[in-house]
């Protein structure tokens, strides 16, 4: 029977860089899955299910109000619109024109990446401070005026030289300001899911993909008044509501919504002390499987937390081969198997970094074996 992979003319990935937008996000579990397919069955009232589900998430969380989102990227822009617009009605239907109204978000340089980008969807303006050594509290005191609509802040924020995010919330909260805090991937410790909110963050943007929802779904969480005014520029302000929002395009379907909820709730009552220790069997045994392969080392990643991964090191010289070399012919095999930079950015191999990360949350069952035979055809090392 042709495979669907087969029809489509598309490789199969074995993923072992973790949960990557690129790479479909996640794998919901079975129990996540059921669930989905269950909400298959009826159609429902988005806007109730939306409330209800936000409802049940805020209880898990300990958190006064929560939105599910089309992602931490829309997270962040209809926060960052309700930041702006306050609860204006006018000023909804205005964005992203936004004229008579504060929009500029100051950021901090060391906390700047590519996706901070999504705060300018309604309108925003990132106004950036510090330098490349440091940010300081005068900074920010200088930079907050009548423009400032909010404070970004990407967690966990432990880049040398940044404000920390109590000293930003502080800082902007005695001006008036809010902070909205980029906290896509900060899920475990799961206490990560409402600290930034106890801490006193405005809003706070979650990637669902990163507990076991869908790629394309996330959450807000924050202040009441604030969220409410986001779910107004989303899309279900504009379907449920009179909200001419500029947030329609960014829809979630009744079966992402739901998994948010399912997946959450599995996330928070999981045994992760159990989940680690499968990890470290598998780590193991691949590790096994490669001990005896000349000019390369092994060792745990991360070194300071649980293990999730194998960090593999080459003598390049001696083997004659980058890391980048061995990712590239590791992706162009069938199936194709992405491994990770140990960089920030999974795919930056700067000159002179040779190693590479084979991450066991996203990996199928097994394909570390795969894994570990293509490596050894690769580097031309015969099983003994």
């Amino acid at each position: 029977m042709t495979s669907i992979y087969d029809e489509l003319g598309v490789r199969p990935v074995l993923n072992a860089q973790g949960n990557r937008t690129l790479l479909g996000g996640s794998t919901p579990s079975p129990a996540v899955s059921e669930l989905m397919a269950a909400m298959g069955e009826y159609y429902v009232d988005l806007g109730e299910l939306m409330d209800s589900v936000a409802i049940k998430i805020s209880e898990m969380l300990g958190v006064e109000r929560s939105l599910v989102t089309s992602g931490c990227s829309a997270a962040l822009a209809v926060g960052a619109a309700a930041c702006m617009t306050g609860d204006d009605p006018e000023k909804i239907k205005q964005i992203p024109d936004v004229t008579g109204m504060p929009n500029e978000f100051i950021i901090q340089k060391q906390l700047r990446v590519r996706y901070d980008r999504c705060m300018t969807i309604p309108g925003g303006k990132l106004v950036e401070i510090g330098n490349e050594e440091e940010t300081t509290a005068d900074d920010l005191e200088a930079a907050i005026g009548p423009n400032t609509a909010g404070v970004h802040y990407l967690a966990p924020g432990t880049q040398p030289g940044a404000l920390s995010i109590q000293e930003v919330i502080s800082i902007a909260h005695s001006n008036n300001v809010p902070v909205i805090v980029d906290a896509a991937g900060q899920v475990y410790p799961t206490d990560l899911l409402s600290s930034y909110v106890k801490m006193g963050a405005d809003l706070v943007a979650y990637g669902a993909k990163y507990f076991g929802a869908v790629n394309s779904s996330g959450i807000l969480t924050g202040r009441g008044d604030l969220v409410d005014i986001a779910r107004k520029h989303s899309f279900i302000g504009f379907e449920a509501g009179d909200s001419s929002s500029f947030g329609r395009p960014m829809k979630v379907d009744r079966q992402e919504v739901v998994g948010v909820y399912a997946a959450l709730r599995e996330w928070l009552t999981t045994n992760h002390e159990d989940r680690f220790a499968v990890y470290e069997v598998r780590i193991s045994g691949l590790r096994d499987d490669l001990m005896d392969i000349p000019h390369i080392e092994l060792s745990n990643y991360p070194q300071d937390g649980p293990p999730e991964g194998l960090l593999v090191h080459l003598d390049s010289p001696a083997l004659g081969k980058t890391a980048v070399d061995v990712v590239k012919e590791l992706r162009e095999g069938n199936p194709s198997i992405w491994v990770r930079s140990p960089n920030a950015r999974p795919d930056a191999y700067p000159e002179g970094q040779n190693s590479f990360v084979i991450r066991m949350p996203t990996l199928k069952e097994g394909g570390e074996k795969i894994i570990a035979q293509r490596l050894r055809e690769i580097l031309a090392v015969a099983k003994p």
